[in-house]
């Protein structure tokens, strides 16, 4: 009985010896994601007609996504001393007819491209209308949905400026992507 004692108890030091070690694995409370660089480009789409309240633009990305990138649109809507305004998408603008006609800017992502689409209530046409589908400038941002620290409560998605500064991306080297 003794000997079983001795066997048992330095088969438990060896148990213990072996599934002890001293490499550490350094566990980080903010992980960097390796997976996405924020990016932006512009694009000045060409509209393509759907009806006569809706109109298309899509567009491919030249790498896929990972799927923990976030595609953020904005459009241009005028100019403050000089500097572009920047609306985040989705965006309705109020016409301001005795109808109270609106037209809608949306768009959707996937992880190979974008779609922009532009509609009007149906007693507005957008085809009697250009203005509201020519001629507009756009401003595709990609972050990371998933950051260490929380993103939501850091910075207003709302606020393109808040956007840019919060994921360090650099305006003077944001270009403009041909379009088909």
């Amino acid at each position: 009985m003794k000997k079983i004692l001795l066997f048992l108890f330095l088969g438990a030091v060896g148990f213990t010896a072996y599934s002890c070690d001293n490499d550490d694995d350094v566990v980080t409370q903010n992980p960097v994601d390796y997976d996405t660089y924020s990016t932006a480009y512009d694009i000045s789409p060409s509209f393509t007609k759907v009806n006569d309240n809706l109109y298309r633009f899509s567009d491919d990305f030249n790498s896929p996504l990972v799927e923990s990138d976030v595609v953020l649109i904005y459009m241009q809507n005028g100019t403050d001393g000089g500097a572009p305004v920047w609306k985040l998408l989705p965006y309705t603008y109020y016409v301001g007819n005795l109808a109270n006609d609106a037209v809608d800017y949306l768009f959707d992502f996937s992880k190979f491209g974008i779609t922009i689409n532009i509609n009007s209530t149906t007693a507005f046409s957008l085809t009697a209308n250009p203005s509201y589908y020519q001629n507009k400038n756009f401003r595709v941002v990609v972050v990371p949905a998933k950051t260490g620290k929380s993103a939501k409560a850091a910075v207003n998605y709302e606020d393109y400026n808040s956007v840019i500064k919060y994921y360090n991306i650099d305006e003077s080297k944001i270009q403009t992507k041909v379009t088909k």
